[in-house]
């Protein structure tokens, strides 16, 4: 009895798979992967395993929090659209209270831990991040203008600049430059899924780029952000940051998501967007992984 009370609407408590759900689990891995990356990248050998454990947990839990608030802040257009309308809170199964109560438990976790193992720096930068997804991107910028994903894009090209800070204990240029390859790959990628998606967006009146100003102008905007893209993650090589094992496993990666946002520019496949949209995910952790080979590759001589 207790459990059927635990699991009603009115319950404190939702079945942790809702609870999962809230999270947004595969946004949280990537997140995760990137910020690892910085914390190793930021190392010349391995970071101590207090630090990684503790910064993974806490930048990890934080992006579930904000995860969970964005299920909060978006239920009522969740329910519209077609993609999201069987998440927890539309249909039912967690309240706006239970999820706002487990995105600040989490969240409050996140910050003790940062703040008693990592340090402070890295608490502050991760919750900036939190209040720059959570508030700033999904209360305002997505609602207030079709750049919002280019200007909210920040609060997402964070992590490996949150892992970096956690070795570290400061914002280095290398940071920065894996923080701008995520800004700049952000718009291509989530542009692609937007096309696919224009009608549902349109419906709950989102200002979306496609829905303000055309598919078309979407589709120039995507190739322009894939070329500035190509050349930007050139710039680890041009730095010194890494050599010739990324630089030669980087650029077909970059031919191959041209090749992607060229196709979608040319023709009006209606499956193009996703391919695009699945080739970006791929192309961002392979990405990362060879920034971390390459890192790592001349220790093994």
């Amino acid at each position: 009895m207790a459990s059927t009370l635990l699991n009603t609407r009115e319950g404190l408590l939702a079945d942790w798979r809702d609870y999962l759900e809230l999270c947004k689990p595969k946004v949280v891995l990537l997140i995760v992967f990137t910020a690892v990356v910085g914390m190793l990248l930021a190392s010349p050998g391995l970071p101590p395993l207090t630090v990684l454990l503790a910064a993974t947990s806490g930048i990890g839990l934080a992006a579930a929090s904000a995860a969970a608030i964005n299920h909060v802040v978006d239920r009522r257009i969740d329910a519209i659209m077609g993609r999201t309308h069987g998440r927890p809170l539309p249909k039912g199964s967690v309240t706006p209270r239970q999820a706002l109560v487990f995105a600040f438990v989490i969240g409050g976790l996140a910050m003790v831990l940062l703040v008693a193992w990592v340090n402070v720096l890295t608490a502050a930068l991760t919750f900036g991040s939190l209040i720059g997804y959570a508030v700033i991107y999904t209360m305002y910028l997505k609602r207030a203008t079709p750049q919002n994903i280019v200007i909210g894009g920040a609060a997402g090209a964070a992590p490996p600049l949150l892992g970096w800070a956690a070795v570290t204990g400061s914002v280095d240029p290398g940071a920065m430059l894996l923080f701008l390859i995520i800004f700049t790959w952000t718009p291509p990628h989530f542009w692609a899924l937007v096309i696919h998606r224009t009608e549902e967006y349109r419906k709950v009146d989102m200002p979306m780029l496609p829905v303000t100003h055309g598919k078309d102008y979407t589709r120039l905007q995507i190739l322009l952000y894939t070329v500035l893209l190509f050349v930007v993650t050139l710039l680890p090589f041009s730095y010194g940051m890494s050599g010739i094992p990324y630089l030669a496993g980087v650029l077909p990666l970059n031919l191959g998501f041209l090749y992607y946002a060229v196709q979608l520019y040319r023709n009006e496949d209606p499956r193009m967007p996703m391919r695009t949209f699945g080739y970006s995910i791929v192309y961002l952790m392979a990405l990362f992984a060879l920034l971390l080979v390459d890192h790592y590759l001349p220790l093994l001589y």
